[in-house]
């Protein structure tokens, strides 16, 4: 397997529409990056062009120790995944599994071997004489899996491989892809636009917007400690609350304050917000951050409860959403099944100050 290094990779398409700026990262040998983003972000771009599907408009690209830029897709050793399965309607399982490595000129008990030991480890054995037509969405995208597999690449590449997947096969392959990437023990980098399946199967994910870089990390430090606002929002579902407040400092503490509540600075990032006071900036916490007022004590509600109504209430069955408002401000908290709660109704919760995050107005970045 193999290290892959982007150095300043820029692709700017024809009518100057720039998809992916300024690009640097390196994947480490054996690593699983998944590159997550909304649509148009060059998340896909940027995957193409490390297949060479895409010619680079500036900078370097590496597989291993060598410079690949000039290299064509057949000869970079690696082997891509794409969305609609891009299977041969007319070979049946096991020729959609051998057709690349009989075009490569393999001995014919080689092509056997790999194939019967891609079908193995994707429990498709039973379907190598199906046609394409026979099989159901889950079991296509097993076969061009194993259509890479068989490669034996020094890179793995995914464009969105699950996104054409009914929910419950989705979850049912995010676990059999993290598997393979176990058993395989390959590099692999991964496109989604699904947050939920980059947090849960990404070693790194890296988060875009405009074809730039916002954060490189692991997934609980993306979710605990998001650089900007733009990852604070992409990472989390339902995605974190924001309003706007404004810094006010009162004695020896510090506030952040709307028309409809007051509530405190968690104390270690008094020196980080010192030069906000009586300026405006974004309050952030998370749905899962605000604890029900009735199960707080009443001298640990101070400088932290938000008063809020009920207006829409989501039941999930192991949890409820509740959305709701504070003047002109909304936000979203989810609480057990067995909360009750009316619509209308007046509640209060206590913000879980150590877990909550405040941003610049202006730039949008986290200052704590």
């Amino acid at each position: 397997m193999a290290e892959v290094t982007l150095k300043n990779v820029t692709k700017v398409f024809e009518g100057n529409v720039l998809a992916v700026k300024d690009f640097n990262l390196t994947v480490a040998d054996k690593e699983f990056v998944v590159l997550v983003g909304p649509s148009g972000c060059g998340k896909s771009t940027t995957l193409r062009c490390i297949a060479g599907l895409e010619e680079i408009t500036s900078g370097e690209i590496y597989i291993g120790d060598r410079l690949v830029n000039d290299v064509p897709p057949k000869d970079r050793d690696i082997a891509m995944v794409f969305q609609n399965y891009a299977l041969y309607p007319h070979m049946n399982v096991y020729k959609n599994l051998s057709f690349g490595l009989e075009l490569r000129k393999i001995p014919k008990d080689e092509i056997d071997r790999r194939v019967r030991e891609a079908a193995r480890i994707l429990d498709i054995e039973h379907l190598l004489d199906r046609k394409p037509k026979a099989l159901s969405g889950g079991q296509r995208q097993r076969v061009a899996v194993g259509r890479a597999i068989v490669r034996n690449p020094a890179v793995f590449l995914f464009d969105e491989p699950l996104s054409n997947l009914d929910a419950k096969l989705r979850v049912q392959m995010r676990t059999e892809l993290a598997k393979l990437h176990q058993s395989l023990q390959a590099t692999m980098i991964y496109v989604t636009h699904d947050q939920v399946e980059a947090m849960t199967m990404g070693n790194r994910i890296v988060v875009m917007k405009d074809g730039i870089i916002q954060q490189v990390s692991d997934p609980l430090t993306l979710y605990n400690h998001p650089v900007n606002k733009f990852v604070a929002g992409f990472i989390g579902s339902p995605p974190m609350n924001f309003i706007e407040v404004e810094v006010v400092r009162q004695g020896n503490d510090y506030y952040v304050k709307n028309g409809n509540f007051t509530v405190l600075v968690k104390k270690d990032a008094y020196e980080k917000v010192k030069d906000y006071e009586g300026k405006k900036a974004i309050f952030g916490f998370r749905p899962e951050d605000l604890i029900d007022e009735n199960i707080v004590k009443p001298e640990e509600k101070e400088g932290k409860l938000i008063k809020a109504r009920v207006e829409v209430i989501e039941p999930l069955g192991s949890e409820i959403y509740l959305y709701l408002t504070s003047g002109k401000d909304s936000f979203v908290t989810r609480v057990p099944s067995h909360y009750k709660a009316e619509l209308g109704q007046e509640v209060g919760f206590v913000v879980d100050l150590e877990k909550s995050h405040l941003f610049d107005i202006e730039t949008e970045e986290a200052i704590y």
